[in-house]
């Protein structure tokens, strides 16, 4: 088979779009619109504590490494200021930028700009890519936010774990839009009417970044970038290994969830980080059920669904070998396994997804 084009301007996302699997037809679970109704209510409640816990202690933690700066004592803290920096900010900005957060518009918005900011990824560019990332999970040269390719780009990954591809390319696209410019694939998802408006949020990061620098510059230390910027880098681990395992392996090209999706069990610290997207089949079939009822979700549908990884060691212990296996043979992908109780979506699908 020829190599596979991911980007969105080559010739599979053409194809994708001949052929119906673009903005196609989604499985989903059966659940009675009464119980439907429910699980989509929104709060505000769960994730005013929960933005009120992560912002607290991420004062507690810089201050207290501030104040121990530049004592290697400082250390354990600034490693616990970055991961929530870093990585719980992922989340944040994921599900604010959903809408489905808080009920309060506002308080969404506030939490996606100031997550977006400390993640890299322009608010109204992310926006866009992440609505096409549900629209067409997973299809080649469609969705721009495919981790793991086929054959995967293995540095890439691991070097995402300390944030020097994603990053790096997020302040390099922020240049770009800071100077008046798009990307070419920025402008096959983003509307004419929003461009302007990505442009204006690259000048304002800028803006705040060479403010930092100058800052910098002016202490002779590196400590404002410690605390501005520099956590995208030595906080980025715990996103990367969770993020990874979404979809990793698993089937591309197909229109079931269950297929390219994957849900992990995961320890209470991580759930809090990862705002609950562990349960990452139930989020992508439906997305607007609110991060803190996604356990409820997965218990009602859960019969329909492929076992859950019972840990994130146990999901990797599934990955690792099936990534390393694409390294010789791309074609290959983890099939999941539907319990008797699952409803076919389309059998072809199921048997010969690729």
């Amino acid at each position: 088979m020829s190599a596979k084009d991911y980007s969105l301007l080559g010739p599979d996302g053409a194809e994708a779009v001949e052929s119906g699997l673009a903005a196609a037809q989604w499985y989903h679970s059966d659940i009675p619109r009464k119980e439907m109704k429910a699980l989509m209510k929104r709060e505000d409640g769960p994730a005013i504590r929960d933005t009120l816990i992560l912002f607290c202690l991420m004062i507690v933690f810089v201050v207290g490494a501030i104040a121990l700066w530049p004592s290697p004592w400082s250390i354990p803290l600034w490693l616990c200021y970055g991961v929530l920096y870093g990585s719980a900010m992922d989340s944040r900005w994921h599900e604010c930028g959903h809408g489905t957060a808080f009920r309060t518009a506002w308080m969404n918005d506030l939490v996606y700009q100031i997550a977006a900011f400390m993640m890299v990824r322009n608010p109204v560019t992310w926006r866009w890519s992440h609505a096409r990332h549900h629209t067409d999970t997973i299809i080649v040269g469609r969705d721009p936010e495919i981790v793991a390719m086929r054959p995967p780009k293995l540095f890439r990954i691991l070097a995402n774990l300390v944030g020097l591809a994603d990053a790096w390319a997020g302040w390099s696209r922020m240049l770009l839009n800071a100077s008046g410019r798009l990307h070419p694939e920025e402008v096959t998802f983003i509307p004419a009417s929003e461009q302007a408006k990505a442009i204006r949020v690259a000048r304002v990061w800028l803006a705040i970044y060479l403010a930092t620098i100058a800052l910098a510059l002016w202490l002779g230390s590196i400590l404002p970038l410690m605390v501005v910027g520099l956590p995208r880098l030595y906080g980025a681990w715990h996103h990367v290994l969770t993020g990874v395992l979404q979809h990793a392996g698993l089937a591309e090209n197909v229109t079931d969830h269950r297929l390219n999706s994957r849900t992990v069990y995961m320890n209470p610290v991580s759930r809090f980080l990862y705002w609950n997207m562990n349960y990452h089949i139930e989020h992508h079939m439906f997305p607007m059920v609110p991060y803190h009822r996604l356990p409820a979700l997965h218990a009602k549908i859960k019969h329909d669904l492929p076992a859950p990884s019972p840990s994130i060691w146990a999901a990797y212990c599934e990955v690792i070998p099936a990534v390393l296996r694409q390294l010789r043979y791309e074609d290959f992908f983890i099939k999941r396994e539907l319990p008797d109780s699952a409803r076919p979506y389309r059998e072809d699908l199921h048997q010969v997804a690729i």
